[in-house]
């Protein structure tokens, strides 16, 4: 299990493989709804219809208080739905970002394209404030595999929310044969 507290981290090439790097600065935090989103050859969708009603599985977009960053979440506070990324081109390691309700736990699941589990990490507890001015911390997680079709995040109870703000990832393409 792979777990680092970070204030902030950037694009990076190690090893000569690139990084891709997704951020939701281009989504527009409306309060509505969004079934997916697509940005650098990744689709995020919630993971499965609702268990507990009828109604359609949805994403929303959530601001990072204080600074602003934006981060994708399921819209589903009753029926807690995992978001899945879907790597067009499969991709060998996952890292994202994340900021949530304090104390929620917080899961990462790796999958190839026969939907079998490649890799997960997680924590019981996501990091909170020290004291009540502090700003919510995030923390990441990581994911690797040699074909990972598509992740999914996941750890929120009922009312509770897990918000992803960075999705960093090596695609398949640059992996060093």
């Amino acid at each position: 299990m792979t777990v680092l507290m970070v204030a902030r981290s950037g694009m990076a090439q190690t090893n000569n493989l690139s990084i891709e790097t997704v951020t939701f600065e281009k989504a527009e935090i409306t309060g509505r709804w969004v079934d997916s989103w697509k940005d650098k050859g990744v689709v995020f969708t919630p993971a499965h219809a609702p268990t507990k009603s009828k109604a359609k599985a949805r994403l929303m977009f959530f601001p990072h208080p204080p600074s602003g960053r934006k981060g994708i979440l399921s819209a589903m506070a009753d029926d807690p739905i995992p978001v899945r990324a879907s790597f067009t081109n499969g991709c060998s390691l996952v890292t994202i970002s994340f900021w949530g309700s304090t104390g929620c736990p917080a899961r990462l699941e790796a999958y190839n394209a026969e939907g079998q589990l490649v890799d997960k990490t997680g924590l019981d507890k996501i990091p909170g404030r020290q004291a009540p001015g502090e700003p919510i911390p995030t923390f990441e997680l990581t994911v690797k595999g040699t074909n990972i079709a598509y992740i999914e995040f996941s750890g929120p109870r009922a009312g509770e929310y897990l918000a992803a703000e960075e999705v960093r990832f090596t695609p398949l393409r640059s992996v060093a044969k």
